[in-house]
């Protein structure tokens, strides 16, 4: 895995030593002596992983830790502290700052480069739906929150031995404000996570004298536990287990005997970044979902429309399997808005929107393309049945009144359809949409409230 790593140490014989180590495993080594050096390093290489030093002259590990992470640029960065501190007190203060984890100088081979492959597929994971989310922002609102706002006690399963100690753990994060199950084995684990949701697991390596990690990886396995960070807890010195155990995708780990403030700084850690990561998910739909439709009626915009008619005209094509498109003009709109009010107006258009939604087949694609015009793409669909299902929605459409701001009994709407088809691969969208739009005013200029077809000649013999 290639990826760029800033190694940040004022001591030289430090920095070349994990400087040599690192490449030689082929990252992309950007190295500085001090806290200032580190800031910028980080501005101008972007690096994957930060490897900080705590105890350093000026601007300790700690600042630089906290200044990195209290940037938005920078916040979703790993930073890994490597240091000669090894009291507990000092991990905690480390994980408090915003560091994701605490190595002892000189770090463990195996352990270190475990751990950075783990942080930097998280980062990159992370990266992904920053990229989504800002292209998707685009078309909405852009998304400026950090992981540092996403605080608060989370569902918690413990998986544990009873006889291995589970209820201190179960003890200390119940005081901290957290919902905690616990699960005495690997079964009940697994009956847990598929009959709940949680927002962190929390697992001895050893339960009932089995594995826990084939249990993780099953986790990881789960659409429902796909994203939920696994917590480990491990013995001191197991660095092969440990490696496996996040190259698998755990998280984090916890070396026993645990320390209460190490648990519950860890916890409130992975509760963050879940929680950070959900947020970025979820407003990457939203944004998607604003590009996609009507802000009106709830319907598929042209421009989905145009993407959709692509794939759908490819994959047809194969084939050589119809594809119909009807397009639906509401007749004479100008005079609803001119006499009720343009409220009225957009009323009328959700209540045709929704009667159009309910009365097209699954397979169907309803669309707003724009002022009192709407759209059906219909695969798979020869012209004499676009056609019966047009006069079927523009009776329907008759024969509806529809609610509008303004009018006690409401208002009796008709429309007007043109109708096209072709054989997949013979027409592009803005050409099907030209002969539907041709067969419309055909429509339109014979009397209105009517179905009318494009030529049927012009629709090739399909198979």
């Amino acid at each position: 895995m290639s990826a760029r790593i800033l190694v940040v140490d004022d001591i030289p014989a430090n920095v070349k030593l994990l400087e040599v180590k690192l490449q030689a495993e082929y990252y992309d080594v950007v190295t500085a002596s001090n806290g200032p050096q580190a800031l910028e390093a980080v501005k101008t290489h972007a690096p994957d992983l930060v490897l900080l030093d705590v105890m350093m002259p000026g601007m300790d590990g700690f600042q630089v830790c906290r200044a990195i992470k209290s940037d938005a640029q920078s916040a979703h960065i790993p930073v890994v502290m490597v240091t000669a501190l090894s009291d507990v007190k000092d991990r905690v203060r480390g994980l408090e700052a915003g560091a994701d984890d605490f190595l002892t100088k000189p770090p463990n081979s195996i352990a270190l480069f475990a751990r950075i492959r783990s942080l930097v597929r998280l980062k990159r994971a992370v990266d992904e739906w920053h990229t989504r989310e800002a292209a998707a922002s685009a078309f909405g609102a852009s998304f400026e929150a950090k992981e540092s706002q996403f605080s608060g006690p989370g569902r918690i399963l413990i998986v544990q031995d009873p006889l291995r100690g589970v209820g201190r753990a179960a003890e200390i994060l119940r005081n901290a404000g957290h919902t905690v199950t616990e699960a005495p084995n690997v079964t009940a684990a697994r009956e847990h996570a598929e009959a709940e949701e949680f927002d962190l697991i929390l697992a001895d390596h050893f339960v009932a004298g089995e594995d826990v990690l084939r249990l993780c990886s099953w986790f990881r396995s789960q659409e429902g536990t796909r994203h939920v960070p696994i917590l480990l807890q491990i013995e001191d010195g197991e660095h092969d287990r440990m490696a496996k155990a996040l190259d698998l995708g755990v998280n984090d780990y916890l070396v026993k005997p645990v320390d209460r403030d190490e648990l519950i700084a860890r916890t409130r850690s992975q509760l963050r970044r879940k929680r950070f990561e959900e947020a970025l998910r979820d407003n990457y739909r939203k944004n998607l979902v604003a590009a996609m439709t009507d802000g009106l009626t709830g319907l598929y915009n042209r421009r989905y429309l145009e993407t959709h008619f692509e794939l759908v005209n490819k994959r047809l094509a194969e084939s050589n399997k119809p594809l119909s498109l009807m397009i639906l003009d509401i007749d004479r709109f100008k005079l609803v808005n001119d006499t009720y009010g343009h409220r009225a107006g957009d009323q009328i258009l959700q209540g045709i929107a929704a009667h159009l939604a309910d009365r097209v087949r699954g397979s169907d694609t309803a669309t707003r393309l724009g002022g009192e015009e709407f759209v059906v793409l219909m695969p798979e669909t020869r012209l004499e049945e676009v056609m019966a299902a047009a006069n079927r929605i523009g009776r329907s459409i008759g024969a509806t009144v529809f609610a509008a701001e303004g009018v006690d009994h409401g208002l009796q709407i008709t429309v007007s359809i043109g109708v096209a088809s072709a054989t997949a691969g013979t027409s592009t969208f803005d050409e099907l949409l030209a002969r539907a739009d041709g067969a419309l005013y055909e429509a339109k200029r014979t009397g209105r409230n009517k179905v009318c077809g494009a030529p049927a000649e012009e629709m090739r013999k399909t198979a």
